[in-house]
């Protein structure tokens, strides 16, 4: 067969599958103009829960966007802070408002186990090198005060691989908007297409449609649980793709006890390391709804802990409507009024609420929605 008769039929198989992709990517377009999300509150949609982004990367590392580019996208999309977590940057900058929004210091810290995220770092880390021992920089991070979290910690491209520092660290990336990213593209035709179609049409739907999670996280967190109560966090992980407005439309922390951050910077970064380090703080995928008025009720007051035998209440926002289920993971089960959890052996438990969400095609499906950090399970009272 003559060379150009059959580069001419490579040309036409090439175009054929490219009209495929455009078309099945038109398809998901079409689907996302259907998809109904409620609309996202703003910064002055009234004295709300502050909400803000955990884990920014911005091109002082490998982020796209600048840091006023970052917080205008944060203000765009109704946050109140954001985490700046910029990988090995040194030294940390100073608390400040930007486009109203208040950007707090952190550090994302390249290890020989993986990444761990620092923050509430008031004093400098003093010892750090990239690439050192994750057991070393983790303990650099406590030694300066500050709060350590386990970054995408079971990520198959870059996971936590320093079980001792695993068990030591305060905080812990449940769910993180990268990983899922980063999961979809190993999963080109199942995922990754649909979530790009529906991006065309509904740039936070195709966000939404990368949140596919798995077991692992949750397993891992709940073992970890065990020995040390630790927060659960939603991690943005944002780079700029997809673009920073849309994921933080998607979802974001919530600090339930704050109805307003201080006009000082400073004093307000304190508040908001202090609210995402007490385990009081919400992850919500905010694209499904704000998740105010969601308590969990039955904690013993001076900490998430609870007894064998001791029964929590669900308390959801109002409005909720009954496209909502708990679930509920761990050391508890879930009783017939699908509200109320029994607390049935020592450990840990993970109370959610999911809901049915746009799907993928013109259906819908569950997904997480309100996410707290897990309760530790205490041998039963006498």
């Amino acid at each position: 067969m003559k060379p150009a008769v059959v580069v001419g039929k490579l040309l036409r198989a090439l175009l054929g599958l490219v009209l495929l992709l455009l078309g099945v990517a038109g398809f998901f377009t079409l689907a996302a103009s259907y998809a109904d999300y409620p609309v996202v509150a703003s910064q002055a949609d009234g004295p709300g829960w502050v909400r803000g982004a955990f884990h920014v990367h911005t091109v002082r590392s490998d982020g796209r966007g600048t840091v006023e580019e970052v917080a205008a996208a944060a203000k765009a999309a109704g946050l109140h802070f954001v985490v700046l977590t910029d990988h090995n940057d040194f030294p940390l900058r100073e608390p400040a408002f930007v486009e109203g929004v208040l950007l707090v210091p952190g550090v994302e810290l390249s290890t020989a186990h993986g990444h761990l995220v620092a923050f509430g770092l008031w004093r400098p880390l003093e010892g750090f090198q990239k690439g050192m021992d994750g057991g070393e920089a983790e303990a650099a991070v406590e030694k300066a005060g500050g709060v350590s979290v386990l970054a995408h910690p079971v990520q198959k491209r870059n996971p936590w691989r320093h079980e001792e520092a695993a068990r030591r660290a305060d905080g812990f990336e449940l769910y993180s908007a990268d990983t899922f990213f980063r999961d979809a593209m190993r999963n080109p035709f199942s995922r990754l297409l649909p979530a790009v179609g529906a991006s065309f049409g509904n740039p936070v739907h195709g966000v939404m449609l990368l949140a596919e999670p798995g077991p692992e996280p949750m397993e891992k967190l709940l073992a970890l649980e065990r020995e040390k109560a630790r927060v659960a966090l939603c991690s943005h992980d944002a780079h700029g793709l997809p673009r920073y407005e849309d994921v933080f439309r998607a979802l974001a922390m919530y600090l339930p006890d704050v109805r307003k951050l201080p006009e000082d910077a400073r004093a307000a970064a304190d508040q908001v390391v202090k609210g995402l380090s007490s385990g009081g703080a919400l992850c919500a995928f905010r694209a499904l709804g704000e998740p105010e008025g969601f308590t969990l009720e039955g904690l013993k007051t001076e900490g998430r802990e609870a007894h064998v035998g001791d029964v929590l209440t669900v308390h959801l926002p109002s409005g909720a409507g009954e496209r909502v289920r708990v679930e509920v993971r761990g050391a508890g089960r879930l009783r017939p009024d699908g509200r109320s959890v029994e607390l049935v052996e020592e450990g840990a438990v993970q109370v959610e609420a999911w809901v049915e969400a746009p799907g993928r095609f013109f259906g819908r499906q569950w997904r997480p929605w309100i996410s707290p950090s897990p309760v530790k399970v205490l041998p039963a009272t006498r």
